[in-house]
């Protein structure tokens, strides 16, 4: 079966949950556990940023990377412009374009003052549908634009 033979419906269906894996990985990066995204890996999952030669791969390997994010870390991720190609049934791939926010030194229920993005890039992610759900396979993080993560001043007390 070619991907011309799939069903219209059949098709949309894989590329609206390819979507929400992208931004459900962010949700839970930004809102959530972080230690969780590897759920939404395949067992053998990778993450890589080829910029730096960090390679994250297998699902506790992935736990263990983003349940170690700073306890004080604040970011938020703005992702657009996802496009999923569907390869076969059971195989896909996507890019997303991505700004992140992200501080360190956050203390709860603070406003921080707007700033730059610390990063802009894209995301290259592949997809396998195991078991009738669909996964993340691959994440491959192209960094065009970049900075060190802020540190926040830390409030005298007096």
């Amino acid at each position: 079966m070619t991907t011309h033979d799939l069903d219209p419906v059949e098709r949309l269906l894989a590329e609206r949950a390819c979507e929400r894996l992208v931004l459900e990985l962010v949700r839970r990066l930004d809102l959530g556990d972080p230690s969780t995204v590897c759920d939404l890996f395949t067992p053998d999952g990778v993450w890589e940023w080829p910029y730096d030669g960090r390679r994250i791969e297998g699902r506790e390997a992935l736990r263990a990377y983003f349940g170690s994010r700073p306890v004080d870390r604040l970011s938020r991720r703005m992702c657009t412009n996802i496009l999923v190609t569907i390869d076969s049934p059971d195989t896909a791939e996507a890019t997303t374009y991505f700004a992140t926010y992200r501080v360190d030194g956050y203390t709860e229920d603070a406003l921080v003052p707007p700033r730059l993005p610390a990063n802009i890039g894209h995301y290259e992610d592949t997809f396998r549908k195991i078991d009738g759900t669909w996964l993340m396979a691959t994440r491959v993080l192209v960094l065009p634009f970049g900075g060190p993560t802020e540190r926040l001043d830390t409030p005298s007390r007096s």
